[in-house]
């Protein structure tokens, strides 16, 4: 749960910072909301669960 909250934090992050940048467009940054919402609901939503906590765990695992 620690790791989907900092993805999501991350991601907030980004995405506000584009925005106030003027690479985002708010219609843009809507469209990728609901992307995501919708991708949550479908199918695909655990392998992309999965990818993302094998990644965070191989990220995590690697010393400098």
């Amino acid at each position: 749960m620690a790791i989907s909250i900092s993805v999501v934090l991350l991601l907030l992050t980004l995405a506000v910072i584009f925005l106030r940048n003027g690479g985002l467009k708010f219609s843009h940054a809507l469209v990728c909301a609901l992307l995501g919402f919708y991708l949550a609901s479908t199918s695909m939503a655990p392998t992309i669960t999965s990818g993302l906590t094998a990644t965070a765990d191989l990220v995590g695992s690697l010393k400098p």
